[in-house]
């Protein structure tokens, strides 16, 4: 055939035409414009030469593949006679890898960039690119996007190996609202102590940061820093990177730069009576011995530390001085001693508030100024003593600056309240009541209404332990604590004021009755059941300072001897599942409750409101559950128990997929709570992934679902059973959607941590594999049908159901 030139040409002017529109549109053009385009172009001879074709179309890819090398070199000299701050990559287009573009020496000014950022957050990376940083990456314009969100951002700094993109990442955190990188904070400290150094690196500048400007942060951050450095080596961890940083947070190097009060300032009371500073700080300022010494739990000898900043200590010994008396707690036999003690020791703990501390499992901005010590409780367990306590708030603006509240005491009640609620006494005796009789109404308790004497602004660390040989605590311990101690070792009558006696009496008379019974060997059982709202309304009326309109309650379980970074990274898991399940709109319902890891083996819960467990509501109202029902939510036709009926499905249907995919065990009827308005809520996950009690493995159903949860469903044949069976398809099907967000979060956890939930090299892949991802739609729901045939038949959860029952009770 001959070669037609006219044609050859006329070919390569469309080929060159096709190429030029498609360089200088890729990145400024959608595809119907880019369509649009195409239809320009002329049209093509009808018969060409395959061979020719072939020819032509080498030479001109040839041609365009120098011209692009050239383009490159081009712009590279520009950026290198340029100030650009841009991220200096490019993606390769054969490997599809990131690369830097820059040499060794400007890699190393690239490192030292988060140092140079440690005093000022960067700016937010620009949503509009210009057209000369668009291509260079396709990458870029990812993480420039809308689409990339805190989650991404942790993904590609725990997967990514190229230290500019480690340091792109560590920089964009700061253009995140700080609530979605608190969510993720565990999985950034864990990456910090455990991955390499530039990973580390990028995160220091944000971590650093965000510790100057808040005191929650800086102990947050610090708390966890010292949980997940507690799996290294003793002789690693002191020379950690973990240890180095969380000594730097506890250092008074990190204050804000913006001048606040100092914990010295002087707070004028509505009455004009000036809260100073107590004697415990003149005696700590002075320097005398001990001073600078302190215990802790995983070096109980007695080492040199460096002076704690104020603006963090008073809020730390408040928290010890929680703990401190929950490991007291767990000396004592029986839950009734526990519990008289537990009153004791709050009742003296009352004397040092007011104080600028606050609760950090709440979400609003508080200071605490009472405990009432009568409503604590002793919860359920065997070798442990885990409290709830119930503590009065007031809301503030902040904090770290606002004043803190006058200290009004106990017997200070108001004539209004107390001549209306108050039947026991004279009233107004309480107010009348002159500073000699408070004096001699007091023995071994001292007088706290000086306010020389009274816990100060923040004096509350001040306190130092006299007599540490009397206690069998390696911590810190306050003076009170020690006080407590000694009055009830010692035989001499403690007296306490009349104001307090009338206090009680009001508090128990105003006790709503419940259908619990008051039991010795439960006494939280009447305490959960009854409706927050009346608690509230009960405490309120007998506190000092319930007339106040910024006065809030709020409650804690304090937890001593159980390591609660499982119970966090299930907490995640749960929030994270959550979030998607909203998503994807899937009325499924779950409650995570928060979690708060202050060591290795201590922490805080935030409680589950008006719940109660199954194994109370067994045991106190000796009906079956769908009983209960009925006797809480009227008969079946109502809409109170149609209403708590769906809540009943929808809550464990997601409790029923939260337990498959994390492998949750231990699911005995303690474990298990019932809310006032049908929800069932899983809590204890201490067995997850691949542990299990006593690594037995005894519990082999997917989830637990028993003939009375199938009961309350309406049976077999009932509907609300067929829907709870759809909602798990829905779940599961939208869950595996987002599998990438749910697993990032377990396997950063696994890095360096010993924890029983990681043993075995298969847990991550054991996890992956339980989304099915595999598998169509028609596959999932037989698989479901499957799950819960097998969940209902299961032999081991009967059995160990009645192995709680024999060994503790639990029915």
């Amino acid at each position: 055939m001959t070669l037609n030139f006219e044609h050859y040409f006329s070919m390569t002017a469309c080929i060159n035409h096709f190429i030029a529109v498609i360089f200088n549109r890729l990145y400024e053009c959608d595809e119907d414009e880019l369509l649009t385009d195409l239809h320009l172009l002329p049209p093509l001879p009808p018969v060409i030469d395959p061979e020719v074709a072939l020819k032509a179309c080498q030479e001109v890819l040839l041609k365009v593949k120098l011209l692009d090398n050239k383009q490159q070199q081009d712009d590279q000299k520009h950026a290198d006679t340029t100030d650009c701050c841009g991220p200096p990559w490019h993606m390769n287009p054969d490997t599809s890898s990131i690369r830097e573009e820059e040499e060794e020496n400007d890699d190393e000014g690239q490192r030292e960039t988060p140092a140079a950022q440690k005093q000022t957050p960067p700016a937010a990376p620009s949503e509009s690119p210009s057209p000369s940083s668009s291509k260079q990456s396709w990458l870029l314009r990812l993480f420039e996007s809308k689409l990339f969100d805190v989650s991404m951002a942790i993904s590609y700094l725990y997967k990514s190996k190229e230290p500019g993109v480690q340091a792109y990442i560590g920089n964009r955190l700061f253009s995140f609202p700080d609530g979605e990188v608190d969510f993720y904070l565990p999985q950034l400290l864990n990456m910090y102590v455990h991955m390499d150094t530039e990973v580390g690196d990028a995160i220091k500048p944000y971590l650093v940061h965000r510790c100057r400007s808040s005191i929650t942060f800086s102990l947050l951050s610090a708390w966890l820093l010292g949980a997940y450095s507690s799996d290294m080596h003793i002789s690693t961890q002191r020379h950690s990177r973990g240890t180095k940083l969380r000594k730097l947070i506890l250092s008074d190097d990190l204050k804000p730069r913006s001048d606040e009060p100092s914990s010295g300032d002087v707070f004028v009371s509505p009455s004009r009576r000036t809260h100073q500073r107590s004697k415990s700080d003149a005696t700590m300022a002075s320097g005398f011995p001990g001073a600078g010494l302190r215990r802790t739990g995983s070096n109980p000898k007695v080492e040199a530390v460096h002076e704690e900043p104020e603006r963090l200590r008073p809020q730390r010994e408040f928290v010890k001085s929680l703990f401190c008396i929950g490991k007291r707690l767990a000396t004592l036999p029986t839950k009734e001693q526990k519990t008289q003690r537990l009153i004791s020791e709050l009742s003296l703990l009352n004397h040092k508030l007011p104080a600028r501390v606050w609760l950090p499992t709440a979400e609003h901005q508080h200071h605490v100024c009472r405990v009432p010590h009568t409503q604590a409780v002793v919860l359920n367990s065997k070798d442990k003593a885990p409290y709830i306590i119930y503590v009065e708030v007031l809301e503030c603006n902040s904090f770290e600056t606002s004043p803190v509240p006058t200290r009004i005491p106990e017997t200070r009640i108001r004539s209004a309240r107390s001549a209306e609620n108050l039947d026991c006494g004279t009233p107004g005796n309480g107010s009348s009541m002159t500073s000699e009789h408070r004096a001699g109404s007091f023995s071994t308790v001292p007088n706290y209404d000086n306010d020389d004497d009274a816990w100060a602004t923040d004096d509350i660390g001040q306190l130092q332990v006299e007599g540490e040989a009397q206690t069998s605590s390696s911590d810190n311990i306050s003076q009170f604590s020690v006080d407590s101690i000694t009055s009830l070792e010692s035989k001499e009558p403690v007296f306490i004021a009349a104001g307090d006696i009338r206090r009680r009496l009001s508090e128990n008379l105003a006790q709503t009755p419940t259908t619990f019974r008051r039991d010795p060997e439960d006494p939280s059982a009447v305490a959960l059941k009854e409706p927050w709202e009346e608690k509230v309304r009960r405490i309120r009326e007998g506190s000092p300072y319930g007339h106040l309109p910024n006065w809030r309650l709020l409650s804690v379980i304090v937890k001593c001897g159980d390591d609660l970074r499982q119970e966090l990274l299930a907490y995640q898991f749960l929030k994270q599942l959550q979030s998607i399940w909203q998503q994807e709109r899937v009325p499924l319902w779950i409650k995570p409750y928060k979690i708060l890891v202050m060591s290795s083996d201590s922490g805080m819960i935030e409680p589950v409101l008006n719940a109660v467990s199954l194994h109370q509501v067994r045991k106190q109202s000796q009906l079956s559950l769908l009983d209960y029902f009925l006797q809480e939510h009227g008969s079946f036709t109502t809409e109170a128990f149609l209403t708590a009926q769906r809540n009943f499905v929808q809550s464990c249907a997601g409790y029923s997929l939260i337990c498959y995919l994390l492998q949750v065990k231990d699911r005995h009827n303690g474990n298990i709570l019932l809310d006032s308005e049908g929800h069932i809520i899983h809590i204890d996950f201490g067995f997850i992934l691949s542990s299990s009690p006593r690594n037995l493995g005894f519990e082999t159903s997917a989830f637990k679902l028993t003939s009375e949860f199938v009961d309350v469903m309406g049976g077999l044949d009932g509907d609300m059973f067929i829907y709870y069976k759809m909602l798990m398809l829905q779940g599961l099907i939208a869950a595996r959607k987002h599998m990438e967000k749910v697993l990032q979060i377990v396997e950063i956890m696994q890095q360096g941590s010993h924890l029983p939930c990681f043993h075995g090299s298969s847990t991550i892949r054991g996890l992956k594999e339980r989304f099915h991802m595999s598998l169509t739609e028609e596959q999932l729901q037989l698989l479901v049908e499957q799950l819960v045939d097998g969940s209902m038949r299961s032999i081991t959860t009967k059995l160990y159901d009645s192995f709680q029952y024999v060994t503790n009770g639990i029915m």
